[in-house]
């Protein structure tokens, strides 16, 4: 079977802070595709970034009173180490103010306005008198036209509607608290209407690949009407723009922050000897993309970073999959700074492992609708199945062999049902993974699990050992197939666990096909995979 070529891009999240489960709810999928496509020996470019050039970071930066570039580096690096923590294997984790970043960002956007698709406009502009400054869409706040709430410049944070800063009401300067004056002022802009029905086509093509949030959003955008973009902004902190003239402004971040997925891209490519312009071309069969993010990155990878492909002129696949996440809410609240009603990633692997969190959200994550997420819920979910159906499972039979039989697993003949039922999984898992599917694959996982402990209990080996060894060897030797291939099929999901069931059977190497066996097998260590979890960790 041909290899497939894989590319996978996770949001990258403004370093200004550290990541919530907001960031990891949205993002695991990601991870989770990486490692299924891998275990199919596909050719995969996984990749993210820390988005280092925000206004959030200029904001933070002011409040402690050091540079952006301080800021961004402290939390680029935190991001890091937490996704490691959390198990994340990404061919390349960088930052947007990166050297190679920068570079290909110029690049593109020279090609974009070679090919007609910036324009010079001039026209009014917020400024505060009291700083002395032309305000970025952030340092601006006043009242969305939408829906009445406060709101700065750029998105609404009550209603969720991208804006312009000219249509905010009553605005004032978010760092002074005085009204805004306009002055005039000259920026390049993107022709976004140009591609309106480029994107009709697209979200048309691919109705049954985005999830449905982002076919909403997406299309709601299109309905009210696309408009021109400002492609560049009076700041001192960003990609420079590199046409004459603008020196002293920077590229907008909502253009140069996208092109991270095609420039940290290109850089994996390089390094593994792959042609990237081959391997994202449109008329490449065997190319699948998939773009990982939380709901309120939607407009920014369904409207904005597919016409900037059309623009630069390069033949790219357009995204096929956009796997956008709904909210994660915190106690039956929603996620706040501000109200202290938020929960760092950091703080969750302070509690519990990693294999921990990454089944809570796939298993319960924000698929399709907002969760709510809780210290008791994670509890009550770990020793459930992890301890009550994954443990149990595997542990209690390799114990059992271990104590009576020297840890000496007889060959014997294998279940043809569970056979049967095996080589299904795989076919069945690997469809639900391939179709971002998280939530579903995990259940077809957690109904395997459900079923080996049935077949194991149904068959009393206990019993048999006394009564029928003939028996009882075939029970066992079925019940180590199952466990070898479960070894392969919770890895995209438990890692961990998956690579101590490997240890204990001294098997090979993960693959996404049914594990066989053959000869007797000889329990090299016993090693518990999970414990259970007492409710006073909340205290």
């Amino acid at each position: 079977m041909e290899k497939r070529d894989i590319f996978i891009g996770g949001a990258w999240p403004y370093a200004n802070y550290y990541l919530h489960v907001g960031h990891l709810a949205a993002l695991l999928p990601g991870d989770i595709l990486a490692k299924y496509y891998r275990e199919c020996q596909d050719n995969v470019i996984y990749v993210s970034g820390s988005d280092c050039h925000g206004t959030p970071i200029t904001e933070r930066a002011r409040k402690e009173n050091t540079t952006p570039e301080k800021i961004a580096t402290l939390y680029h690096n935190e991001f890091v180490k937490t996704f490691k923590n959390l198990g994340f294997d990404y061919d390349l984790y960088t930052a947007t103010m990166s050297e190679d970043h920068k570079k290909y960002v110029e690049e593109i956007f020279k090609k974009i306005k070679e090919n007609g698709y910036l324009f010079e406009k001039e026209e009014d502009e917020d400024y505060c008198e009291h700083c002395q400054k032309f305000l970025s869409d952030r340092e601006i706040v006043g009242t969305c036209p939408h829906c009445g709430g406060t709101s700065t410049g750029d998105q609404c944070e009550v209603c969720g509607t991208s804006l312009d800063s000219k249509d905010l009401l009553d605005k004032h300067c978010k760092i002074c608290s005085n009204p805004t004056t306009l002055r005039k002022n000259k920026h390049l802009y993107f022709k976004l209407p140009e591609f309106k029905e480029d994107l009709q086509n697209l979200i048309n093509k691919n109705k049954s690949k985005w999830r449905k949030n982002a076919i909403g959003e997406a299309q709601k955008y299109i309905d009210m009407g696309l408009v021109n973009r400002a492609a560049t902004r009076q700041l001192d902190w960003g990609v420079k723009v590199p046409v004459e003239g603008y020196e002293d402004k920077r590229i907008y971040v909502w253009l140069e922050a996208v092109l991270g997925y095609l420039s940290a891209g290109e850089k994996v490519a390089k390094d593994k000897a792959i042609d990237f312009d081959l391997f994202m071309d449109d008329n490449n069969k065997n190319l699948t993309t998939y773009y990982v993010h939380g709901k309120d990155n939607i407009p920014f990878h369904t409207t904005i970073y597919p016409p900037l492909i059309l623009a630069s002129k390069k033949n790219y696949r357009l995204p096929d999959y956009i796997v956008s996440s709904a909210y994660v809410n915190l106690n039956n609240d929603k996620m706040s700074k501000s109200k202290g009603n938020l929960i760092t990633a950091n703080e969750l692997l302070e509690k519990f492992d990693s294999d921990t969190l990454r089944f809570y959200f796939s298993y319960k994550g924000p698929e399709t609708n907002d969760m709510n997420c809780s210290i008791e819920d994670i509890i009550q979910t770990h020793n459930k199945f992890l301890v009550g159906m994954l443990g149990n499972f595997v542990n209690r039979n390799l114990s059992f062999i271990n104590k009576k039989f020297d840890g000496i697993i007889k060959e014997s003949t294998i279940d043809e049902e569970t056979i049967k039922i095996t080589k299904e999984v795989y076919k069945s898992v690997g469809e639900s993974f391939e179709k971002a599917e998280i939530r579903n694959a995990v259940q077809k996982i957690v109904d395997y699990i459900s079923y080996a402990n049935k077949y194991y209990d149904s068959n009393e080996p206990w019993l048999r050992v006394k009564d029928n060894i003939e028996e009882f060897n075939k029970i066992t030797y079925t019940s180590l197939y199952i466990i070898a291939n479960l070894a392969n099929l919770i890895y995209p999901i438990l890692p961990t666990a998956s690579k101590k069931i490997k240890a204990m059977l001294n098997l090979g190497d993960l693959k996404w096909e049914e594990e066989k066996l053959s000869g007797d097998y000889k329990i090299k260590t016993i090693d518990i995979l999970y414990n259970r979890i007492e409710e006073k960790i909340l205290k």
